[in-house]
């Protein structure tokens, strides 16, 4: 698997949410996981969209297949996927968290002033 690649795993979990479907209105998308890919890349090389490298096909399809899917919510049922569900109810207050006895506040102790 190359960097910034989708694991198999996650592919698994998102792969059914994807449009382009055997069975779905319009064209049969062969290329999900290799246009998962090309977004990876961007969003993690923070290239601009006219440097996807070209194994992942022409540019401006993959920018305009990407605004597609972000108008539609496609992203957001794959993030919601994705998502740990631990995560969503984190909540650290000082019951966990344990502040260093110099960051109260208290003011330092002056030296005694010498003779």
């Amino acid at each position: 698997m190359r960097r910034y690649e989708i694991t198999d795993q996650q592919w698994q979990k998102i792969k059914h949410l994807l449009p382009g479907q055997a069975g779905h209105v319009g064209q049969t998308a062969t290329d999900n996981r290799l246009f998962i890919n090309a977004v990876l890349w961007i969003g993690r090389s923070g290239a601009p969209w006219r440097d996807l490298p070209e194994r992942f096909g022409n540019w401006n399809s993959a920018y305009r297949r990407f605004r597609r899917w972000a108008i539609g919510g496609i992203w957001k049922r794959i993030f919601d996927e994705l998502q740990e569900p631990d995560l969503d109810w984190l909540m650290i207050d000082s019951t966990v968290v344990r502040a260093h006895q110099h960051s109260a506040g208290q003011k330092k102790a002056t030296p005694p002033a010498s003779a």
